[in-house]
């Protein structure tokens, strides 16, 4: 049997290769470990994220490819074909982070009613997020359309609450502003969700003009303006700026006209390609990168046992009717449509408003 993966070169995102390989069948299956057929799985412009750092951050080490080479992680739903370990057996489903492929081995460690890790030597030092799955079985939850939105969305959703989080906590650095670039990403108007229900914030988002009617639509930006209308914004008001574009340049500029009056500028996201690694010195708050982990690990001290994922839960319960409302899946099948899929979003042309679910067989 046969299995294939989407790879990218890893110094050129824009060259892919699908490259096929043999694969185990129950009989030449290493002990404890297990085969997943791959089913579908989100694709969105934070997966493009994960591909530009995944050097620094160790996504490429994640499921490793020939050289030169990288599969990039997405979120979605694998089905047990094959297992040598006794306590996850044939047709369990299983969500989590899978390569953009059509099959997946793992080794099955830490398991539990409700989950299990992969305990590959390869896929640790990372995130402790990354070798999860979860056992949804039938759970509606992971089902149908609301499993759609568990795969676009609840990986990006908990970064967005660990943003939302970390800003409650340090009292939003004094300021009652909040300006969100790439405004209309997922990542964005999860964060936006969540701080327009705090009630006492102006949230403003940064988009395209392309973009600008959905944004309105969604109904959580106090206010949507367009990149070009940056110095419309009062300048001596203090102010906090989450950049999910990672534009250089726009960083540049929206330092340029905040000066001193921007407390924090937290790069979370790269959706836009011109990111610069070593902004010059800028006025204002000194740009930093947001690192969940940390956040995730500081929670779980303070909350205890299942207290980040209980607060998730009831947070993401108040996010769906507005996917309700405002997305659209769209499910693509196929290598050369994952193909065009990828080089849509890579590109930048996939409407807001759709979300992206693939497979590759």
């Amino acid at each position: 049997m046969k299995g294939s993966s989407f790879t990218v070169a890893r110094d050129d995102l824009a060259r892919t290769a699908l490259i096929e390989r043999d694969l185990p069948d129950a009989g030449t299956l290493d002990d404890g470990a297990v085969l997943l057929a791959v089913d579908r799985f989100a694709f969105t412009a934070n997966n493009i994220t994960y591909a530009m750092l995944g050097d620094q951050l160790g996504y490429w080490q994640l499921f490793p490819a020939p050289e030169g080479f990288g599969i990039i992680p997405v979120w979605g739903f694998g089905n047990v074909i094959a297992s040598n370990h006794p306590q996850v057996a044939i047709g369990e489903r299983l969500f989590g982070y899978f390569p953009m492929a059509t099959h997946l081995v793992i080794e099955p460690s830490h398991v539990g009613d409700r989950g299990l890790r992969d305990g590959a030597a390869h896929r640790q030092g990372v995130a402790p997020v990354y070798n999860a799955y979860t056992r949804v079985g039938d759970d509606p939850a992971f089902t149908g359309q609301q499993g759609d939105y568990q795969a676009l969305l609840r990986p990006l959703f908990m970064l967005s609450f660990l943003v939302d989080d970390f800003l409650a906590e340090q009292n939003f650095f004094g300021a009652r502003r909040v300006i969100l670039s790439s405004a209309s990403s997922k990542t964005a108007f999860g964060l936006a969700h969540l701080l327009h229900a705090r009630g006492d914030l102006e949230v403003i988002g940064l988009t395209s003009e392309a973009n600008t009617a959905f944004v309105e639509r969604l109904g959580c930006y106090t206010r949507t303006i367009g990149y070009d209308q940056l110095k419309s914004l009062p300048a001596g008001e203090p102010v906090l700026y989450v950049d999910m574009a990672g534009s250089a340049a726009l960083r540049q500029r929206l330092h340029a006209h905040f000066g001193a009056a921007l407390r924090y500028s937290g790069r979370v996201g790269l959706t836009h390609q011109d990111s610069g690694e070593h902004d010059p010195e800028l006025p204002g708050a000194a740009p930093s990168w947001f690192f969940a982990p940390d956040q995730i690990r500081k929670r779980a001290r303070e909350w205890g046992p299942g207290g980040v994922e209980q607060r998730l839960a009831t947070a993401w319960t108040g996010l769906v009717p507005l996917l309700d409302r405002s997305l659209t899946i769209t499910t693509r099948s196929g290598p050369e449509a994952v193909k065009q899929a990828y080089r849509e979003t890579l590109a930048g042309t996939v409407p807001p408003d759709q979300g992206l679910m693939l497979a590759l067989r």
